[in-house]
């Protein structure tokens, strides 16, 4: 093969035995690499092959010495649109002085087929003008069939798991929604407990009072029994106080009466008088928002309701605090929230232990909260005391005259 390639001089001081000895070892090295390696001049024409790249096109040596490059093997895209010959990255090598490395294009070969190829271009320089381009060029077939598998196992995988991820939610979504029915049946059947309680055994209670009363009138004359109406006098009232407290608990009448502002704030005072700590009660309800009515808003209020009680029972039995800084604070319209903090400065807790899956109180609160598009969030740190903080938007009132 005869190398006409207008490439670097050999260097200089180098005989004419030299140079031939010079330009033979660079025939050997371009025949002993893999790649295919042509050459081109400033019209584009090639001016020697060497055997790797003539083998991969398809092409002798001697049919593509002096034909048009471009047009020879990159004369269409790899859709088979027409390659204009002045957007050809191979070109502008020597014509702009711009190398190039490119991956994303075919190559053609002598029988019409195209083969994807990773090629590069750099101009020629001859006492420092360009002569022409070099080009190296591989058939990386194999490695865009493997990129392709790679991608569409890869898209493959993105799917399962887009759709695990939607059986999850879904499964969450379904979890949650049990979790309020459940929450809904619990304080129902309290609310009709606590009415029972109240009903029944608190009318019995006081019928039981009256009743010794009107004994311990009629046995003036026998001490003993009538300190015996006194003493059962007494157990009657504890029952009654007994009784009053588990009505409470289990459903607060002042919820029903005056509303979840005021409960809020009662259950606040009744946790500070029962606990004798330090504090500091802030209460800010912006003017006009009432709390929300309907059966939605009764269900939201419930929840916000013991979320705080659960905030002050952990004040209470883990704490170990001497002071507590409580905050309900609710916006105005057009979209009002409520944020109520309670903040300690007891023994705190590790965030190991706020996640794990085991604390129940914190993973309760959450739940009631998500429940209604609030949320719950906890800070604390060892020895620095411990802030919950409840935000929660009230349920949209629906107008009057909107359809159920």
């Amino acid at each position: 093969m005869e190398l006409a390639t207008p490439v670097q001089r050999p260097p200089a001081g180098l005989s004419t035995g030299g140079t031939a000895a010079w330009t033979d070892r660079l025939k050997l090295l371009l025949e002993s690499t893999g790649e295919g390696i042509f050459g081109i001049d400033m019209d584009g024409c090639c001016t020697f092959i060497n055997r790797a790249g003539a083998q991969m096109l398809g092409w002798r040596t001697e049919e593509v010495l002096g034909r048009n490059m471009h047009r020879l093997i990159h004369h269409s895209r790899g859709d088979g649109d027409h390659y204009p010959e002045a957007d050809c990255p191979i070109f502008n090598a020597f014509r702009q002085g711009l190398p190039c490395r490119i991956d994303s294009e075919v190559l053609w070969r002598a029988d019409g087929s195209a083969f994807s190829a990773e090629y590069s271009s750099h101009p020629i320089l001859d006492g420092g003008e360009v002569q022409g381009a070099v080009v190296t060029f591989v058939d990386i077939t194999e490695r865009k069939h493997a990129e392709e598998l790679l991608r569409q196992a890869r898209d493959e995988l993105e799917q399962r798991v887009a759709a695990r991820t939607a059986e999850l939610s879904s499964a969450m979504q379904q979890l949650r929604d049990l979790s309020a029915h459940v929450e809904t049946v619990r304080e129902d059947e309290r609310t009709r407990i606590a009415r029972d309680i109240h009903d029944e055994l608190g009318s019995l209670l006081v019928a039981l009072k009256m009743d010794v009363n009107w004994l311990e009138k009629r046995v003036g004359d026998r001490p003993e029994l009538q300190c015996k109406c006194h003493g059962m006098g007494r157990l009657i009232d504890t029952a009654v106080d007994n009784v009053g407290r588990i009505i409470t608990d289990l459903r607060p009448s002042i919820l029903d009466h005056q509303g979840l502002w005021a409960a809020l704030e009662w259950q606040a005072q009744e946790f500070i008088e029962t606990t004798e700590l330090r504090h500091e009660l802030q209460v800010h309800v912006a003017a006009g928002v009432a709390p929300p009515g309907g059966v939605a808003g009764e269900r939201w209020a419930i929840a916000v309701f013991r979320i705080f009680q659960e905030m002050l029972s952990n004040v209470a039995r883990h704490a170990k605090a001497r002071s507590v800084g409580i905050r309900l604070y609710v916006d105005g319209p057009p979209d009002p929230v409520l944020h109520l903090e309670v903040r300690d400065d007891g023994v705190g807790a590790p965030r190991a232990a706020l996640d794990d899956p085991r604390s129940y109180g914190v993973m309760g609160m959450r739940e009631r909260a998500g429940h209604f598009g609030g949320r719950v969030s906890v800070q604390s740190e060892p020895g620095q005391g411990t802030c919950v903080r409840l935000t929660m938007p009230l349920p949209q009132q629906k107008s009057e005259g909107a359809t159920p």
